[in-house]
């Protein structure tokens, strides 16, 4: 069952803001582009607050002052806008609430949850070697836990939290169920460094307290933290939230997802392999996810059925080829006015000018021809291309083999039959088309191959009377000519 059902009340208070709903958050880092990985992270959080009439907030966790830059945080939002899964409010941005996670470390620090540590990290470098040799657990000793912080003088001090040392804490998990941890398992991590600045893990923790997270929904790899994170939470006598750790995504062989596998940011899938956002989103719902045997769920649907309850504890394996299907069907199903402005767009830089609304006229008209072919974006565009080559066309070497002395023969008499059609129908070129076939003896395709390729210079197209409808007849006649008198 969901940890929250539809409607459930549950308030958090923390001085800033009140919610009695539940609250959600996406946080990445801006390192780099929304991977596949964040971008489902995004869209599970997004359908469960949703799905509970909740918010769902973005925070960017740009502490990481180093790695942290304006392109990838645009690069963020951009495939965030894309997929349509924008946060409800303005983002946080992590960097600027340095003082306020600070405050907070002082609090605990005066509190007695926490405890100056003066160890050099030569001393630290030296335990960790010990331990190493020893074959232990590498982790802070607490030799600074009891000691009176007067001992340690002007010398430069970490702020670590007081972590309990006996007993277990316990995670009822969202999705993992119940886990479990002995605390001796856990040392006393730092929460201020020696210039005053908080570490990740402090600042994840004040971050969603103060922006009233109710639910932590996130990567599996951060289930380890969410033991260390509690004990700040518990410390300060914070709500605890509901943690629902999802399993990575793997590759279609079982291994760790890589860019062999499709791993490439999300603004890849729309601009190099010509994927639609409701096939990525739909795509992604059902990585990891399940309703029964639905496949095909739409945005309200997806709000619809999501819960926690429906993720699985095993990793999801991307299989780009089952996305490329997706995408078809999306295609299939998209307004032909869309798709043309799309293809477009991909084509040249659309503008108000004669040309441009002329291509995009064209492309609309032809859609219901190109559809049912294409499973990308890309392969509409190559497959639209030749409405707009210019003469003579550029014929590829398959193509070319096509356009024989006998094949020549036969284009000029299609040629002749189609200069004296009275209108250019689809009915009329079919009739006049299929006269000439049935007049040379020849089956349908041995006359629409030679065509083809004189027409479009590949030997794959729409059908050959699309090809010809959207032609006209002019532009029609001038490429079959250019052909006879080659």
């Amino acid at each position: 069952m969901d940890p929250f059902p539809p409607g459930a009340e549950h308030s958090v208070t923390d001085g800033l803001k009140t919610t009695s709903k539940v609250v959600t958050r996406f946080a990445p880092s801006p390192t780099g582009f929304l991977h596949i990985g964040g971008a489902r992270t995004a869209l599970f959080n997004y359908l469960f607050a949703r799905h509970h009439g909740g918010r769902f907030l973005l925070r960017i966790e740009d502490t990481d002052r180093a790695r942290s830059t304006e392109q990838a945080i645009e690069a963020i939002f951009d495939g965030l806008g894309w997929l349509g899964l924008e946060g409800d409010e303005e983002p946080v941005f992590q960097f600027a609430r340095l003082h306020r996670h600070a405050e907070v470390a002082q609090q605990m620090l005066a509190a007695g949850h926490a405890y100056k540590c003066f160890a050099t990290p030569e001393e630290l470098a030296e335990l960790r070697e010990q331990q190493r040799a020893a074959r232990q657990p590498m982790r802070y000793d607490g030799r600074w836990r009891d000691r009176d912080p007067a001992e340690g003088g002007d010398k430069p001090f970490v702020i670590r939290l007081k972590a309990p040392r006996d007993g277990e804490t316990v995670i009822e998990d969202a999705v993992q169920g119940r886990v479990v941890v002995q605390n001796n398992e856990l040392d006393d991590m730092i929460l201020l460094r020696s210039d005053g600045t908080p570490t990740y893990m402090l600042a994840v923790v004040v971050d969603d307290h103060d922006m009233g997270i109710t639910h932590v929904i996130r990567g599996d790899d951060h289930l380890n933290n969410a033991f260390r994170q509690l004990g700040i939470i518990r410390a300060m006598g914070w709500p605890e939230p509901v943690y629902a750790h999802i399993p990575l995504i793997h590759g279609a062989d079982g291994a760790k997802l890589s860019k062999r596998h499709g791993a490439m940011g999300v603004d890849a899938y729309r601009d190099e392999l010509g994927m639609l956002p409701e096939a990525v989103n739909n795509y992604l719902l059902r990585l990891g996810w399940g309703h029964g045997d639905e496949e095909i769920i739409d945005r309200a649907r997806a709000v619809e059925l999501f819960d926690l309850s429906g993720v699985g504890r095993s990793p999801s394996r991307f299989d780009i080829k089952k996305l490329e299907s997706l995408n078809g069907h999306c295609i299939r199903e998209a307004d032909d006015g869309r798709l043309a402005l799309l293809v477009a767009e991909r084509m040249a830089p659309l503008d108000d000018s004669a040309a441009a609304q002329a291509r995009l006229h064209k492309l609309a008209d032809i859609m219901p021809a190109l559809k049912p072919r294409a499973k990308t974006l890309q392969e509409l565009t190559e497959g639209a291309a030749f409405l707009f080559a210019t003469r003579p066309i550029h014929v590829d070497e398959a193509a070319a083999k096509l356009l024989d002395t006998d094949a020549r023969t036969l284009i000029k008499t299609v040629a002749d039959a189609l200069g004296k059609l009275p209108d250019w129908s689809l009915e009329g070129i079919e009739t006049a088309i299929r006269t000439v076939a049935e007049d040379a003896g020849l089956g349908l395709g041995k006359v629409a191959q030679p065509l083809r390729a004189a027409l479009t210079g590949r030997t794959t197209s729409p059908g050959i009377f699309d090809v010809l409808y959207h032609l006209g007849q002019e532009e029609t006649l001038g490429r079959l000519g250019d052909q006879i008198r080659d």
